[in-house]
């Protein structure tokens, strides 16, 4: 972790010296010094890292690398400080104080003081250079042996022990493996394939891919005329690799020839490799790769016209997609074992050899195995690490309370943490901070979105030539969840992930992680050791904590959640005045804060402010100080107003700002917005601005706000709708646009757009329409619309039919014709259409052939509709067919014996939901609908959030 902290650092530095070069030359050489010195230590770091360099004193080394990476950070950021407000000296001068540097304060300015810091930090560097030379020699190779002797480093075991155990594991431990490996074996004999096919088995650490693939492997390879298993592993060298594959193919019950004692090169092994293996059927496996390079190396030897297979596993399912794009090669995710199997894996070990659970321990035993959520490796260990202990509640208890601890442990389940940490290690540094920074999080659910936002804050995403920080943080998670380290735990519409989570036991770990490297602390009880003079990042998620009464003279980041226990008594929250270096306060559903709290305003370094989920109502209007500024979330406050003050902010991206009412069924003016001053054109980085209540004079600024990407207006008056469609033209960055009426029965003037944004995405029309606006069909990137209390009389399917990305359709009170007909052909991609109180609605036509890719059909309130769509049954890929609130007659006849959907087959599998009173299933074996109970405000929630 060492290496994250010194390349994120020189990426500080660097990035400083682009804009402040003239203001860093003021205080001495000393930066460019340091510099230097950290190139070469994060050189030294990533190459011993690679050979597995793990002893004891280098260990220690790293440590003190790490201190003064953070000691050079703290006086980056004091200097930021500085140059934002170097009149107000004393301020830095009072906090230097508080850093121990009291002995300075009448004798320097704020530029000596922190030259001398630096001067300091260079003479510790300098200290520990002689170690650091010491390791540099030891990691220089040392002729043709450094390639070939990578088995004899010590950290090596890390790589090669999981897959040692996994090759041999018991028949015991194997359990639910049964429908994957006869798709696999399917796949490997299937004769319709005549050439040579690959098969990538994508899962993240200890989730038995190689178990899975050795039983496919043993079961199949007689069928071909070779076959060689050969362990990838992140520490062999593509040569060693052709060799090993050369030397199973060729001479599979000889031992291996050693690498060493043959004069081959790269070109000549593959030479060897293809004239081997020209008309021969072959089936390899490489096990555990982990680098893109060595794939291709290989992949290029191999002949493609004989009936062959590859299989090869990998915790890089970045690697596997950026290769799946060729027909001949497919990819297999592993999935979490299914209750009943985890269950039936955790009782074999845990209760040998009955394998049966004492009934006073079911429970416990319950929530022990919903914290391995189905991992193979944490089930066994876990579960051998209690089979030998006593069957009783207490030590239950004990285990699932200490869990973390004892992962960290060098006992039995220390294994767990070596096999998951080896992705962890396998990070890049930029990702490393990223990662580790799903530790502040409960073990629930976060939002992509937010968590983007998060890291561009805390300066962890790298700033490229023309592109947003927002779509490389998207990048960066995607390569996460490829890596099988972050977990997608709900899907968007259009594919993306909406909401994000790390397995029980990674989380564990990467908290320990965390706590270790000083990274961040996370409280949960009084126990705690905050070391407050170290935190960089403090987790409030448990429990009471008066956070006025410690010092965090280092911290950048203060995050508070929701606490299930909220103090027994009314209290504003008090931020302490040591937190100079904040850049992150995130305080959503900060129990009991209702009044802004006067401190935040003195955080100048601050970047990211979330008060969203409290009772707070007013803005002061010293926010407006905060230059450094960019994000500002008030979702779900009661803030209607914002100070003038605010638009002098100018590096703000996101500025979100309403409230949802979510009791009760969904209303026109469910949304809240806020006022803001026209001078909002001087927000000109601005990316995301909701929702804003309009006027004429703010509507004509929008055009400034060119970065702008989402949009959300309520209160739009008739005669505002050409003024804000000027606007939008001009915003050609615009990927979201969400404008209500005035009221619900004003019309939102909206024609006059004769060249809309081509990036747009999302489109949500609230307020009568007099037609549908002609420039919708431009609109080729569109994926959602959505028209609520539209009123049209004209059917609006011949502006959206054409369009060739659109995914979702929502018509809400949209529409007063008795009749919806879609065309053969037409909505190519739709995969979700939802009606929802067409009062006049009768009649909707399916032709054959329109929206093939239907997935999801939503009919709500539409009180007139005789039928269900006529044409349903063409609809090939419908998998949710959902009715809510419909009448009793429409229901009735779908309950009548041979009713309406008896046409569908038993094996369509569809989904049917009916809200009613009471379960209802159709007569007969062919098919059956499920009942589905909802709360109002549950019910429409999802819907009405954009």
């Amino acid at each position: 972790m060492a290496d994250g902290a010194v390349g994120f650092l020189l990426k500080k530095i660097e990035y400083l010296v682009g804009r402040e070069w003239d203001l860093l030359k003021s205080i001495g050489g000393g930066v460019d010094n340091l510099r230097r010195e950290l190139e070469s230590m994060n050189a030294l770091l990533k190459d011993a890292d690679a050979r597995g360099e793990q002893d004891h004193q280098f260990r220690v080394w790293v440590q003190h690398v790490r201190d003064l990476a953070y000691a050079i950070d703290n006086v980056l950021d004091m200097f930021t400080f500085h140059l934002a407000h170097e009149h107000q000296t004393n301020q830095v001068l009072e906090f230097l104080t508080r850093l121990g540097s009291s002995q300075w304060l009448t004798r320097f300015n704020a530029r000596h003081l922190i030259g001398n810091q630096i001067q300091e930090i260079n003479t510790k560097l300098d200290s520990i250079k002689p170690t650091k030379e010491r390791y540099n020699a030891m990691l220089i190779p040392s002729g043709s042996q450094a390639s070939s002797s990578s088995n004899s480093h010590p950290g090596n075991y890390t790589f090669f022990a999981p897959r040692i155990a996994s090759l041999y594991a018991e028949e015991a431990d194997i359990v639910g493996i049964e429908q994957p490996k006869s798709k696999l074996i399917s796949w490997a004999l299937d004769q319709g394939r005549p050439t040579c096919n690959v098969m990538f088995v994508v899962g993240m650490g200890g989730s038995g891919k190689t178990a899975l693939v050795k039983k496919v492997y043993e079961s199949v390879k007689a069928e071909f005329d070779c076959h060689a298993w050969i362990t990838a592993s992140r520490s062999k060298e593509k040569l060693e690799l052709l060799w090993g594959i050369f030397n199973r193919l060729s001479c599979p019950t000889v031992e291996p020839t050693p690498l060493s004692s043959t004069h081959f090169n790269q070109v000549d092994l593959l030479d060897k490799l293809m004239n081997h293996l020209r008309g021969k059927r072959y089936i390899i496996v490489l096990d555990d790769l982990w680098v893109k390079d060595v794939w291709e190396s290989i992949h290029c030897a191999l002949p493609k016209d004989t009936f062959s297979r590859i299989i090869i596993t990998t915790r890089r399912g970045d690697i596997a997609n950026s290769c799946s794009d060729s027909s001949s090669i497919d990819v297999h995710e592993v999935q979490p074992l299914p209750h009943e199997k985890a269950q039936e894996l955790f009782y074999k070990k845990t209760f040998p050899p009955c394998g049966i659970c004492p009934r006073g321990l079911v429970d416990r035993s319950k929530s022990i195995l919903e914290k391995c959520e189905g991992l193979p490796l944490g089930i066994i260990e876990i579960g051998k690490f209690l089979s030998n202990k006593e069957k009783t509640e207490y030590e239950w208890k004990r285990l699932h309370d200490g869990l973390e601890s004892e992962l960290k442990r060098e006992g039995r389940l220390s294994h767990i943490m070596r096999v998951l940490s080896i992705s962890y290690n396998d990070l890049p540094y930029h990702l490393k901070y990223c990662f580790l920074y799903m530790s502040n999080f409960p073990e629930v659910t976060i939002k992509r979105r937010r968590l983007i936002r998060l890291w561009i804050a805390e300066g962890f995403i790298r700033r490229e030539t023309g592109r947003e920080l927002e779509d490389i943080g998207e990048e960066y998670l995607k390569e996460l969840i490829d890596r099988s380290l972050i977990q997608t735990s709900e899907w968007d519409f259009d594919g993306r992930p909406r909401l994000c989570r790390v397995h029980n036991l990674m989380h564990k770990i990467i908290l320990s992680k965390a706590r270790d490297e000083n990274f961040s602390i996370v409280f949960k009880d009084t126990a705690t050791n905050l070391h407050g003079e170290k935190t960089r990042r403090l987790s409030i998620q448990k429990g009471v904590f008066n956070i006025s009464q410690e010092k965090f003279p280092v911290a950048r980041a203060l995050f508070m959640f929701e606490s299930e226990t909220p103090p027994p008594y009314h209290h504003n929250l008090d931020i302490p005045s040591s937190l100079q270096l904040l850049r992150v306060l995130h305080l959503e559903g900060a129990p009991n804060l209702d009044t802004f709290p006067s401190e935040i305003t003195e955080l100048l370094l601050l970047t990211y402010l979330c008060l969203s989920n409290t009772r707070i109502e007013s803005i002061p209007k010293s926010l407006g100080n905060l230059s450094n500024l960019e994000t500002l979330d008030l979702k779900q406050t009661l803030v209607t107003k914002l100070p003038k003050k605010i638009t002098e902010l100018g590096k703000l991206r996101h500025l979100l700002v309403y409230y949802y009412n979510l009791a009760g069924s969904i209303s026109f003016d469910s949304v809240k917005g806020f006022e803001l001053s026209k001078d909002i054109s001087k927000l000109r980085n601005l990316q995301k601005l909701s929702f804003v209540k309009a006027n004429k004079h703010l509507i004509s600024s929008l055009g400034h706000l060119t970065q702008l990407r989402k949009l959300g207006i309520i209160d739009l008056s008739e005669a505002e709708g050409p003024i804000l469609c000027n606007s939008i033209q001009v915003l050609q960055n615009l990927q979201s646009l969400n404008v209500t009426s005035l009221h619900k029965e004003a019309y939102l003037n909206l024609q006059d757009i004769n060249n809309p944004p081509s990036l747009l995405q999302r489109l949500y029309l609230k307020g009568r329409l007099q037609k549908m606006p002609g420039w919708i069909s431009k609109l080729h990137d569109l994926v959602r619309i959505r028209l609520k209390w539209s009123r049209l009389t004209h059917d609006p399917i011949p502006i959206l039919q054409d369009l060739p990305n659109l995914l979702e359709f929502q018509l809400l009170d949209a529409y007063t014709g008795t009749q919806l007909e879609f065309s053969a052909g037409k909505f190519q991609k739709l995969k979700i259409l939802e009606f929802e109180q067409l009062e006049q609605l009768k009649v909707v036509i399916l032709e054959s052939g329109s929206m093939p890719g239907l997935q999801k059909l939503i009919i709500r309130r539409c009180n007139n509709l005789e039928q269900v769509p006529v044409g349903i049954d063409d609809l090939i890929h419908l998998k949710e067919l959902t009715l809510y609130d419909m009448p009793q007659n429409f229901v009735s006849r779908i309950e009548k014996s041979r009713g309406e959907l008896c046409h569908l087959k038993q094996d369509s599998g569809i989904r049917f939901m009916i809200d009613i009173d009471k379960p209802c299933k159709g007569h007969g074996s062919q098919w059956s609908i499920e009942m589905r109970m909802m709360v109002p405000h549950e019910k429409y929630c999802h819907s009405t959030k954009s």
